[in-house]
């Protein structure tokens, strides 16, 4: 079965490398600069994985979350960010967040992690 990954950044530079990283993971991948658009993604795609940067002009990714998980509970994500504001942390965690990376991450366990939500807990790998 093909998954879904949305990638919701507003810097161009990660939303082309990310997207590449994972279409060589066979992933099917969407992309978003805004929040407005990574809804309509969500509302026309279901993507089963969405990739979220906190800082996002115009609607931040905390809204963006919100406003994700209201519309299909089961969409898993994964948050990114350059700041590691500990109350947006707990915030986020709270909402459903599997997983928190700051910017700069390294790839690989980005990659790592986003393979390992599509795994059988028991099959998942680390390092």
């Amino acid at each position: 079965m093909n998954k879904k990954l949305l990638i919701v950044d507003d810097q161009t530079g990660i939303r082309i490398l990310l997207t590449e990283v994972f279409n060589a993971e066979g992933y099917t991948t969407f992309q978003a600069s805004n929040g407005r658009l990574a809804l309509e993604i969500v509302k026309k795609e279901a993507p089963d994985l969405v990739l979220l940067d906190m800082k996002i002009p115009g609607m931040d990714g905390l809204d963006i979350l919100r406003h994700i998980k209201q519309m299909d509970e089961s969409i898993k994500v994964i948050m990114m960010t350059a700041y590691g504001e500990l109350d947006m942390i707990k915030e986020t965690t709270e909402l459903g967040v599997l997983e928190h990376f700051t910017k700069p991450f390294d790839i690989d366990e980005l990659r790592i992690a986003v393979n390992n939500q599509f795994l059988a807990p028991n099959e998942r790998r680390f390092g």
